[in-house]
């Protein structure tokens, strides 16, 4: 019964820090255009075999700073990104996780996804898309890119930010998206 308490516990606890992170926001923020831009100039600079993915996806979603932790057995994040379609900004959207297993600390991370094509970004844009523990994310080392390819028509890349977190867990990624007006 004390397990059950906990897990509400948590569960409420993880519901209100992503009711906290998560501002509401109306139109195009120049920060968020800069802080993309920075984000893309790093993944570049720590693997130029990124370029590929730059140059042929159709478009791409920059999140600059994810924020995840977790303890014991429940953790979570939020963060807010960019996309793009054909290198131009078309809107805003958010990334909620929720992990399950043994789990304890914090970390920001910088994640890029791209897009081969416009009906991989049409899903995106639609809400209808989530990564599971079936996609691989790839951690951005110099040269990593060259092996990788897309998924379902999806290429996922992180980048540690700061923080230590040790975890083996499974969870998943859902994402929003929010057109400019």
């Amino acid at each position: 019964m004390k397990r059950v308490h906990l897990m509400r516990a948590l569960l409420i606890a993880l519901a209100a820090v992503t009711m906290f992170f998560g501002t509401a926001r109306a139109g195009w923020d120049p920060a968020d255009g800069a802080n993309s831009e920075r984000t893309i100039g790093q993944f570049r600079k720590a693997d130029p075999s990124l370029e590929r993915f730059f140059s042929r996806a159709y478009g791409y979603a920059v999140f600059s700073d994810i924020y995840k932790g977790g303890i014991i057995f429940l953790g979570g994040g939020h963060g807010q990104g960019v996309v793009f379609e054909q290198g131009q900004p078309i809107g805003q959207s958010t990334v909620t996780m929720v992990n399950i297993g043994p789990q304890l600390g914090g970390q920001s991370f910088s994640e890029i996804i791209f897009f081969k094509d416009r009906d991989a970004l049409v899903n995106f844009t639609n809400e209808n898309f989530e990564l599971s523990a079936q996609i691989a994310v790839v951690v951005v080392k110099a040269g990593m890119a060259t092996n990788t390819d897309y998924s379902n028509g999806v290429a996922v890349f992180a980048m540690p930010n700061a923080g230590l977190m040790g975890e083996l867990t499974v969870g998943g990624q859902k994402f929003t998206f929010e057109p400019f007006r």
